[in-house]
């Protein structure tokens, strides 16, 4: 690596967009789905023991169906990157000076003059056609390529890590007051994922906590609302 790539890996954050986006989601939703599920039981149980059984199942269900979706989604835009570089590689066999005069019409564009942006495509593709094509045609590069594996294990692994919070808050505290006691700390939990996830994309951290706190609240008092109301002791 360069010394100019490792400044740009340092100064920027978009080469971290793939697995901190699948990483976020799977804590939002291990704090979030667990969070909710043990509050709905919480409002409708008179013993606790039903409360951490919902929970738990809850926790390993949602930490594989959110692994399983996240392979699939992403397998599925693999398949489709994969389907169009083939694509791209019978157009440039079959119509190689049409597929040119495309490559300069992009660089056009972009703000390049005609004659500038027809010797930068001879000389890409000269150099490296199909990759030429890949990245400025299809938009697909290192950063954006999809990675299911990658994708599946962050947004699996920190499902289980959001998960277990709202877990331990179940098996430590008592069940008086339990959904309270929940509530209070999977806001807590929530605006502090809001708060590191904004401070390791560069983005805005008052903006992440508020909008992650927000939605939760809003599962969360609409669990509590259907685990008092329709829910039968137990």
């Amino acid at each position: 690596m360069t010394d100019l790539e490792k400044d740009y890996l340092a100064t920027h954050y978009i080469h971290k967009s793939n697995w901190l986006r699948a990483a976020v989601l799977g804590a939002n939703d291990g704090i979030l789905s667990t969070a909710s599920i043990a509050i709905g039981m919480a409002a409708a149980s008179t013993t606790k023991e039903p409360v951490m059984l919902a929970t738990v199942a809850g926790l390993v269900a949602g930490a594989l169906a959110m692994a399983a979706g996240e392979y699939v989604s992403v397998s599925s835009q693999t398949d489709i990157e994969t389907a169009d570089i083939e694509r791209e590689k019978r157009e440039l066999e079959e119509m190689p000076e049409m597929e040119l005069q495309m490559l300069a019409q992009i660089y056009v564009k972009r703000g390049l003059k005609k004659e500038t942006a027809l010797t930068v495509a001879k000389e890409l593709t000269e150099y490296d056609a199909l990759g030429a094509h890949v990245r400025d045609e299809l938009g697909i590069n290192e950063i954006s390529e999809a990675k299911p594996l990658q994708a599946a294990l962050a947004s699996g692994a920190s499902f289980v890590g959001g998960g277990l919070l709202p877990f331990l808050v179940v098996l430590w505290l008592p069940l008086h007051n339990l959904e309270y006691y929940l509530y209070g700390f999977a806001i807590l939990f929530l605006g502090t994922l809001g708060a590191v996830s904004a401070k390791a994309g560069g983005s805005s951290v008052s903006k992440a906590v508020i909008r992650i706190t927000f939605w939760g609240t809003i599962a969360m008092g609409m669990t509590a609302l259907v685990g008092s109301v329709f829910g039968v002791n137990v």
